[in-house]
């Protein structure tokens, strides 16, 4: 068996079916599929049961445990040489993994992973999510997609490594967040090679709402700092972003406020007959709005940047409209808990912790 794809499920039956579905359409055959129920309460047994004469497949339900634990367990029953650790709401082109054994059989690689893209079926919402979490003006840009100088980190929505290496190293950790990019950094640590494959893209649908999306990222946040604690040399410059952008954000609002006060205490004061002349407070008003638009002026450009660009990629102004309070949410959400797990982790002394553990996926 040339490769095993493992695929760990909660709640997401419909969702199981669109990628199953697509595996169905694999120019490459020689491959099964491992579904892990991870304590579901809306299972996809039925939904696997349906491909049972179309695919290899085996389906397994066991507590629930988080994702890492649960590919774990997927992947002590798998029979591939590879492993390729996909997340349940994504879908496949035909060429999938036929552009994985071309990528292989050009050079040989231990561990590798691809990028993601948006649908043509994907809600507006969801292409501006995706937008947002893969666009140069965001945190996009360092997620993958083109290969670059630095080191390549795959993620679990898209990962594959061989199953001796990936036993050699015991798999994903018990993070319940961040746990893909740990196993990454532990990847690169024994020395395996890791490397991007441009063309084994899949797209993938991430949350279905902004409420959703803001769980994930702050999650992100806090396990940016939960790796930090475990490993200090990956904290890169470009994670501090998020929370500059939030800090910023703030610096600005704050700016505004400022503005807004002096506007209208220049405003009281004019109504004020008591003033023997109106110059006095018709400076305090110039320079109260003059302070605001210099607070909304970056946020009206960059959100101008944001959405032209998106439109223009997605082909349409609503997603490009929709793609600020994604981008505004990516970034706020990613930075916010990056602050707060410093402050609990690097100032308190806190142990290693998680928001929204028990609602992230509802």
């Amino acid at each position: 068996m040339r490769y095993s794809i493992i695929v760990p499920v909660f709640n997401r039956p419909d969702e199981v079916d669109e990628l199953l579905e697509s595996l169905t359409h694999q120019t490459f055959r020689d491959f099964e599929v491992v579904i892990v129920e991870d304590g579901s309460s809306i299972p996809c047994k039925e939904v696997c049961q349906k491909y049972e004469q179309t695919l290899d497949i085996k389906y397994f339900e066991k507590q629930n445990s988080g994702p890492g634990q649960s590919r774990n367990y997927g992947a002590e029953r798998a029979k591939g040489d590879f492993l390729l650790i996909l997340d349940s709401d994504v879908v496949l082109p035909e060429g999938y993994l036929m552009a994985i054994e071309d990528d292989l059989n050009h050079e040989d690689a231990d561990a590798f992973g691809g990028p993601d893209a948006a649908h043509p079926s994907f809600t507006d919402t969801q292409k501006a999510i995706s937008y947002s979490m893969t666009s140069f003006f965001t945190t996009g840009g360092i997620r993958g997609g083109k290969k670059k100088l630095d080191k390549f980190y795959p993620r679990s929505f898209n990962m594959g490594i061989r199953k001796e290496v990936y036993e050699r190293l015991g798999g994903f950790s018990k993070m319940r967040f961040g746990e893909d990019i740990d196993f990454s950094i532990r990847i690169f640590k024994a020395g395996c090679r890791c490397r991007l494959f441009p063309e084994a893209w899949v797209w993938h649908k991430r949350r279905t709402d902004f409420r959703k999306f803001w769980r994930q990222v702050y999650n992100s946040g806090i396990a940016r700092i939960n790796l930090f604690k475990k490993y200090p040399e990956s904290l890169k410059l470009v994670h501090l972003l998020p929370a500059v952008f939030v800090l910023g954000v703030a610096f600005l609002l704050i700016v505004f406020l400022i503005g807004l006060a002096t506007y209208c205490y220049g405003e009281y004061k004019l109504s004020n007959w008591a003033w023997d002349c109106a110059t006095i407070p018709m400076g305090i008003i110039y320079k109260g709005q003059l302070t605001m638009i210099w607070a909304l002026v970056p946020l009206i450009l960059y959100s101008a940047i944001i959405s032209i660009d998106s439109a223009i990629l997605n082909k349409s102004l609503k997603v490009g409209l929709l793609s600020i309070p994604a981008a505004f949410v990516q970034l706020g959400g990613y930075g916010c808990g990056f602050l707060s797990a410093w402050w609990k982790r690097c100032v308190c002394g806190k142990d290693e912790f998680q928001a929204y553990e028990k609602t992230f996926y509802k």
